[in-house]
């Protein structure tokens, strides 16, 4: 697969055509449904696609790009992968922005990198280097690298 332009996310997966005139199922990765609407433009190592029309569909969207006109072309796109530059939301915590960011509390406790984001019936948990989990409901704030969290006390008492 070709490599993304820089910058770019994964926010979906065509699916399998629908019907005869060249709409496909898209699986989002995300639970941004503005990626799906009309005028929107996905990225995938076989160009760009702009939505001409799209519809929820269950657990998925039934999506129209500009120029699939047929199911023969639609089939043809199953399985790629779609990508998109990150949507701007100052109140977003953003995975992408979290792992790799160094940790640090309120009093500037630094707490180690960031490794990982682990989905959690509860909340989503940062995973740091050391082992430690710290709930989302505990980050205050992550940018530029920097991740600041207000953790109760004995969270990283063993």
């Amino acid at each position: 697969m070709a490599t993304p332009p820089t910058g770019y996310l994964q926010v979906g997966r065509i699916g399998r055509a629908h019907g005869v005139r060249g709409e496909v199922y898209v699986h989002l990765s995300t639970d941004r449904d503005e990626r799906v609407a009309v005028d929107s433009v996905l990225w995938s190592e076989r160009g760009e696609f702009r939505v001409v029309a799209s519809r929820p569909a269950n657990d998925r969207w039934l999506v129209l790009f500009a120029g699939l006109d047929d199911r023969s072309a639609a089939e043809r796109l199953a399985g790629t992968e779609l990508f998109a530059l990150p949507v701007a939301d100052s109140d977003a915590l953003w995975v992408h922005d979290l792992i790799g960011s160094t940790v640090v509390e309120v009093d500037g406790t630094a707490r180690g990198r960031c490794v990982a984001v682990i989905a959690n019936p509860a909340h989503e948990l940062l995973e740091l280097e050391s082992g430690a989990l710290v709930p989302i409901p505990f980050v205050i704030s992550s940018e530029g690298g920097r991740t600041v969290i207000n953790p109760p006390a004995g969270l990283f008492d063993l």
